[in-house]
């Protein structure tokens, strides 16, 4: 096989994975629309395209997220001097944070941010920290990190890079005052980290308003009750795909 078969092959295979990658990530912004998890026209979902994670797709400049299609996705690369002079600039506040993580965490191959309810109303909170009282809450443990730097709506490389280290390790960032943004190797992973974290953050604002003490767990329950939910890691995949087909059944023009 000659080079340029080969050459032309490989091509072919990154098509595809793009275009799957767009179809997935269209679905999450649907998805957080019907979840009323979005806010207006802002906030940003993006999925790395090259394995260095640089090259990464993301939502254009103010559109809402129950109109995004797949083809309505932005391919931005984080080393391009040049993205915010085009006529087709991405929001400033998502290049800042978006951007800057995708070249400084090239693990985190997708990063969704909202502001959900419950978890905004966590991050509004003195200690956001997330309480294991039940099974959703003890999924995060050992599995967050907590910003309480917030400065105001990020404008500067400086606040991306920031975040990168408040991030360290961990796969959720809960940031105060603010909102949360989670990440995974996969869009249905970010996604499914993303759906639990807003149902453990209402589990626990509730136990909060019932004025009651928290009948919090044990460091050692709840790092076993979260390493087994690692171990029901694939559960993410058949539950996007569940969601995936109640969107092809109510509107699939995500899809194109």
């Amino acid at each position: 096989m000659s080079s340029a078969t080969v050459s032309r092959l490989e091509r072919a295979g990154e098509d595809a994975r793009e275009a799957e990658l767009r179809v997935d990530l269209a679905a999450a912004f649907r998805l957080a629309a019907e979840f009323d998890w979005h806010e207006s026209v802002g906030n940003h979902f993006s999925a790395a395209v090259s394995a260095d994670g640089r090259r990464f797709l993301m939502n254009p400049r103010w559109k809402h997220f129950s109109q995004i299609r797949a083809s309505d996705l932005l391919l931005l690369d984080a080393d391009d001097p040049d993205v915010m002079k085009g006529p087709n600039a991405p929001d400033a506040s998502a290049w800042t944070i978006h951007g800057t993580l995708h070249r400084l965490r090239p693990n985190a191959r997708v990063l969704l941010h909202c502001h959900p309810p419950y978890a905004t109303a966590l991050a509004s909170l003195k200690d956001p920290t997330m309480k294991p009282i039940d099974q959703n809450t003890a999924r995060f443990f050992g599995k967050m990190g907590v910003d309480l730097g917030f400065g105001g709506i990020a404008d500067e490389a400086e606040e991306g890079e920031r975040l990168a280290a408040c991030f360290g390790n961990h796969q959720v960032l809960l940031m105060g005052n603010h909102g949360v943004t989670t990440t995974g190797a996969t869009i249905a992973e970010a996604f499914e980290d993303l759906y639990f974290f807003e149902r453990a953050a209402k589990t626990l604002m509730l136990a909060y308003a019932s004025g009651q003490p928290l009948n919090v767990m044990s460091d050692e329950i709840a790092e076993k009750t979260a390493q087994g939910w690692r171990d029901y890691n694939d559960m993410a995949f058949a539950h996007f795909d569940a969601l995936k087909a109640q969107l092809d059944r109510k509107d699939p023009s995500y899809r194109h």
